[in-house]
């Protein structure tokens, strides 16, 4: 069973993310484990605070290190050998293949981060990976959390389901997915291509395949240098790209 846990300063936010749909029937199903720790538990201040002042000075406050590297330490010992995520807009940026990556790990544990941030000392102390969803910036890590855990619980294996649910997704060999039709065959005089009705397996296959390659040409072409195309591919994408 795959486990994750997520410290945090609003454990219900990934509790009631976390609880429905998909990944909640996964729970259930015990084919995932996710808990969330709250951090302010581990204070050891009356009022339960668990910031404070920047040293140097500056605007904001910093979540201290005892509390988070407490938190760290109750759950530690039941998740072996876990890769600590700190969610940050200095990490690297997440991607289908680090989702892959990720989805092969017994154990991940996830930092989320608020104020002005989180003391160095903790992030050296317990982090061994931190990762940004892009160039910009979010008022905590429990989002940016729940979009890793999303990408990465669905390609545990009977998450979905099925593995084919997967294998033909958007990035999964670097290209984005092609389209989808479902009844009717006619909405608004639009009609489902005739293919996708034939029954014919490899024509839609083939169909599919290309609407691939030329989507991604299209809305992602920096997506292509590292695609696994054949030299007919590469002439198919730039005969489509020379009609437009």
């Amino acid at each position: 069973m795959k486990q994750y846990a997520v410290l945090t300063l609003f454990p219900e936010m990934i509790e009631q993310a976390l609880s429905h749909s998909i990944l909640g029937r996964a729970q259930k199903e015990g084919l995932l484990s996710v808990q969330a720790v709250n951090i302010r538990d581990f204070s050891t201040d009356k009022q339960k605070h668990v910031d404070d002042y920047p040293y140097g000075g500056g605007a904001g406050m910093v979540m201290q290190a005892q509390p988070i590297y407490d938190a760290y330490q109750s759950i530690v010992s039941h998740m072996p050998k876990s890769r600590v995520i700190y969610m940050t807009p200095q990490g690297k940026t997440f991607n289908q293949k680090i989702a892959q990556e990720l989805a092969k790990e017994e154990n991940l544990i996830f930092l989320c981060g608020h104020y002005e941030g989180v003391d160095e000392r903790v992030i050296e102390e317990i982090v061994t990976d931190e990762i940004s969803l892009g160039d910009f910036v979010l008022t905590g890590g429990e989002l940016a959390a729940l979009t890793i855990i999303d990408a990465t619980a669905r390609l545990v294996e009977g998450v979905l389901g099925k593995e084919e649910s997967y294998q033909d997704e958007s990035f999964s060999e670097n290209l984005l997915e092609y389209p989808q039709y479902t009844r009717p065959a006619v909405f608004r005089g639009r009609s489902v291509p005739e293919v996708l009705l034939s029954g014919h397996h490899g024509n839609v296959a083939k169909w599919r395949r290309e609407q691939a390659l030329f989507r991604t040409a299209l809305k992602r072409p920096d997506l292509l240098k590292d695609a696994n195309l054949s030299e007919q591919e590469r002439k198919q994408i730039q005969h489509f790209l020379d009609k437009i």
